[in-house]
């Protein structure tokens, strides 16, 4: 991005230009009394009065770096490298599996994420988890909509649901005796966070009541065979759903509780989940999060397989399936502007309850809510409301074995792939594994050696960029989706540019972006197939 590139981006929003990302009208702007004043906001995903909601407390860009207006009188996009880095890389997480004797059995070798705050505070989530009372391991990015209480909720609970649904009627019924002796409960999962992950501890216990609710359920069902991955999946996503409608009607005796269960309904996200046990690869995907393998092919070459599709106004079957689901006669109204009845761009969600209940419904349980305009819950029933509800949270679940050319999995927000095509990200992080997997230069000194062989070599070092390479191929994505200029390269500047950008501009250029990639233990699935 050069100087010129950088003072058009500021003059435009000071001079009330509105302008489009993606084809997607962001925010409206408004000029008064020469300030500029953003008081409606079309998120990515829905049309929503601004404000934020006061339960998100999630780690946003450090502040020293952020301006809060382009009305700043000493605005500036410099960054130093070092600065740059250190945003880029404080979301960072990483994990190695190791099994017994350090070897790894596990078809997952690690994995890598990363998160770039766009909204403040953020509202994506991502969670990673070892299963402890079934097989396998599963990573799940949360991209919520109208705040982060629901993408929070769901990314704190639906690897839980999706556990419990997986166990067998034995396992269940151990833990269903241990909660009634009072007795301590087998561990579900080992999560894999990062220190800056948060919780909404004040109702962890609510939410552990609902979940033995739910597998008392499955111990009601009376089936001994239990359920497959897929079905699995797509019960445990529907039922979390369901909980979070039911809890929102449900009378609390604590305002704190209330409040959440408001803003956690009344919010949204979509959701993907990937669950791998061996050779057997399953994700299930609700919205526009998406998943994809990188796959390197036996001539060297690498191939994208996408695992999702996105549900939004441009799917033809998403389409096809709401107008099976309402009469003909809604059949023009149901996406206008490519969004849900004009207001949602996803067209599966967890949350929503304004796009799923009666207008009675909602009516009744905001009007016997406490001040709803300081959680920032608005109700707003869109025109042509008719035959609710229009939004599922159901996902669509894809079964892929893994073999041995399929090298790594990514799973991101649609704040990376609006940035970034499939064929992009497998080319950037299958380049990323050759630097990396390239040994350093050993130092074959001549006799003497002299100062001036030294440098040469230092110097070629440097120039390989050695030093300077990402170690997080999360961190390395992100640095591409929002610092890439028409050559694919990354410009400092617009990197610079990119990053501090204010809060009242941002979202005109980028979304927040959420990124995992899980890199495949070839060794372990050959194993596999050797040995069966």
């Amino acid at each position: 991005m050069s100087r010129t590139v950088s003072s058009w981006i500021l003059s435009s929003v000071r001079n009330s230009i509105v302008l489009q990302g993606k084809g997607r009208l962001y925010s409206v702007c408004i000029p008064s009394n020469n300030k500029i004043k953003w008081n409606l906001v079309f998120s990515k995903t829905r049309f929503y009065p601004a404000g934020r909601c006061s339960l998100d407390n999630i780690f946003s860009l450090k502040k020293a770096f952020r301006h809060t207006s382009t009305e700043e009188e000493h605005f500036s996009f410099q960054l130093s490298p070092s600065q740059i880095n250190d945003i880029l890389r404080a979301g960072e997480l990483s994990y190695k599996i190791l099994g017994l004797n350090g070897k790894n059995a596990n078809s997952v070798s690690r994995f890598e994420s990363n998160q770039l705050a766009s909204n403040t505070p953020i509202e994506d989530r991502r969670s990673a988890a070892t299963c402890l009372q079934t097989k396998g391991m599963m990573f799940g990015v949360f991209d919520g909509h109208a705040g982060s209480a629901c993408a929070q909720a769901v990314s704190e609970r639906l690897l839980h649901y999706i556990a419990v649904s997986l166990m067998s009627r034995q396992t269940l019924e151990e833990i269903e005796l241990a909660v009634e002796c009072m007795k301590p409960v087998l561990p579900i999962l080992q999560w894999h966070k990062h220190p800056n992950d948060v919780e909404y501890r004040e109702i962890t216990s609510q939410y552990f009541e609902n979940l033995r609710v739910y597998w008392q359920h499955l111990l009601d069902l009376d089936t001994e065979l239990g359920f497959s991955l897929e079905e699995a999946m797509i019960c445990a996503f529907k039922r979390l759903d369901s909980d979070i409608s039911l809890e929102v009607q449900a009378p609390q005796e604590k305002e704190l509780m209330r409040n959440i269960a408001l803003q956690v309904a009344f919010s949204g996200a979509t959701a993907c989940v990937a669950h791998i046990d061996g050779v057997h690869l399953h994700v299930a995907n609700t919205g526009d999060c998406r998943a994809i393998l990188g796959v390197r092919e036996e001539d060297g070459t690498w191939s994208t397989l996408p695992l999702t599709r996105d549900h939004n106004a441009f799917d033809e079957f998403e389409i096809r399936r709401l107008k099976r689901e309402h009469p003909r006669s809604e059949e023009k109204t149901i996406f206008v502007n490519d969004r849900l009845l004009g207001i949602l761009m996803p067209s599966r969600a967890f949350g929503d309850v304004q796009l799923k209940w009666s207008k009675e419904l909602q009516h009744s349980v905001l009007e016997n809510s406490c001040d709803v305009e300081a959680l920032n819950i608005y109700q707003y029933v869109p025109p042509n409301y008719h035959t609710p509800p229009y939004l599922t949270a159901e996902p669509e679940v894809t079964y892929h074995k893994l073999r041995s050319k399929d090298k790594f999995l990514v799973i991101a927000s649609d704040g990376l792939w609006e940035m970034l095509s499939n064929e992009k990200v497998v080319k950037l992080v299958a380049g990323h594994l050759t630097e990396l997997n390239v040994q350093k230069p050993q130092l074959a000194f001549e006799k003497p050696v002299n100062l001036g062989y030294m440098h040469n070599v230092l110097l070629q070092r440097k120039n390989r960029g050695v030093s300077s390479l990402d170690q997080n191929i999360a961190t390395h994505l992100i640095r591409h989706a929002i610092g890439s200029n028409e050559y694919g390269e990354v410009d400092q500047e617009k990197l610079a540019a990119m990053l501090t950008l204010p809060e009242d501009l941002v979202r005109l250029y980028r979304d927040d972006i959420t990124v995992t990639v899980v890199y495949f233990n070839s060794e372990t699935i050959d194993n596999y197939y050797r040995n069966n």
